[in-house]
């Protein structure tokens, strides 16, 4: 049996990767944590899943989580407080821990994993935007990382037809000798098409219907601005030591294909399967062994078509604006997402209108003064100044 502990379990990410782990009995959950918004959810998972320990970010509601877990008939032990995700992290130093997590608040979580010797399967991508360097460098064993956003999935799968003396039963690499390029794919949101001038009315209630994938409003909103790929561009860039100008994105409608690697011959390989999450989260938590029946199959004996667009920088300018960003400083990443979190919620709160949030992005980004090293105390007071900074130009 494998232990498990999985971060942000009511969330999208979290509540699939328990729907994989109720369907194969190879694993036992040892953990789960959750920010606190939806207690009774938390509670029955915990007693599904006969969880050992719960860790919930909101401390105020530690009394609430109890009752709630006495109704379910957990016995749980209860971890609060906003180290709570991170104390849990380092629970399965010989397991696995999902980070599910949304927003940087992920980068300790993902510290403290990697620190334990856990597997990391990664589907906090502001982890590694904001941490950079301190992620990879957290390692204590190769192959410690396995990428669950379905791009760098496939892009891992992928890069497994290479060359096999390179080590690439690891899903994150370095010294891609024989790949030219990672080819990024978007599914172009709800507004794919649209000009800006369209897009200046937009509602919260359309920018969060999202085409092809069911996800939280903040991941959801950042699909729409293509802010999304943006911050899976710089995680590539990381996570693959891939050059940003060797990532190309490309818009993909029917989001089948997932994401490719061009090799220097002038060979792609492409990973495509149903847009369904628990594939990558699957492959997230038995890496490389691949689980049977998790998704439904591309019906190939069915007629399809699979379209390709490039990606409309003028209306949607965060990709330039996350390559920008990788390139200027260690740091300006971790400014990008920050001031784009806050810039979200205040569109979703009515503050600001929909085309503000990369304007305010922008804005912040221009304003920053990098320093030249990356800790994860400059992490953090970069982030405080970005927040505020974004926060007084939404106000």
């Amino acid at each position: 049996m494998s232990s498990v502990v999985i971060l942000g379990s009511t969330g999208s990410i979290g509540t699939q990767a328990l729907d994989v782990v109720r369907r194969h009995e190879r694993f036992t959950v040892r953990g789960l944590s959750a920010g606190g918004g939806n207690l009774d959810l938390l509670a029955h998972q915990a007693a599904q899943f006969n969880v050992l320990t719960v860790a919930i970010a909101d401390s105020a509601r530690t009394d609430e989580l109890a009752r709630a877990l006495k109704d379910a008939g957990s016995s749980a032990e209860i971890v609060s407080g906003p180290d709570a995700s991170t104390e849990l992290a380092s629970l399965v130093p010989d397991g696995t821990v999902l980070n599910g997590i949304t927003g940087s608040i992920g980068l300790k979580p993902t510290l403290a994993a990697l620190k334990s010797g856990a597997t990391l399967a990664l589907a906090n991508k502001e982890s590694m935007v904001a941490g950079g360097s301190l992620v990879k460098d957290a390692m204590v064993r190769p192959g410690q990382i396995v990428p669950v956003d379905s791009e760098h999935s496939a892009i891992a799968q992928a890069l497994l037809g290479g060359r096999h003396e390179k080590g690439l039963t690891s899903p994150v690499l370095t010294g891609h000798s024989e790949v030219k390029r990672l080819i990024l794919t978007a599914s172009g949101g709800p507004f794919r098409g649209k000009t800006r001038d369209q897009l200046k009315d937009v509602t919260a209630e359309a920018a969060l219907k999202h085409p092809t994938w069911a996800m939280g409003p903040v991941v959801t909103i950042n699909s729409s601005t293509l802010m999304n790929k943006g911050l899976e561009l710089i995680e590539a860039s990381l996570l693959f030591d891939i050059a940003p100008g060797d990532i190309v994105p490309v818009v993909h409608p029917q989001s089948v294909i997932h994401s490719m690697v061009e090799f220097i011959d002038g060979s792609t390989l492409a990973q495509a399967s149903p847009p369904d999450m628990r594939l990558p989260i699957a492959l997230g938590l038995t890496w490389p062994e691949r689980l049977d029946g998790i998704a439904t199959p591309c019906a190939w004996d069915s007629p399809v078509q699979w379209t390709f667009e490039p990606v409309d920088h003028e209306t949607f300018p965060a990709l330039r604006m996350a390559q920008g960003a990788l390139a200027a400083g260690p740091l300006h990443p971790a400014v990008l997402n920050a001031a784009n979190e806050v810039a979200v919620d205040a569109f979703l709160k009515g503050q600001i209108e929909y085309l503000s949030i990369t304007d305010l992005v922008s804005r912040v980004l221009d304003e920053f003064d990098s320093p030249s090293t990356i800790t994860i105390d400059t992490v953090a007071d970069t982030e405080e100044w970005a927040r505020r900074r974004a926060g007084e130009i939404a106000a």
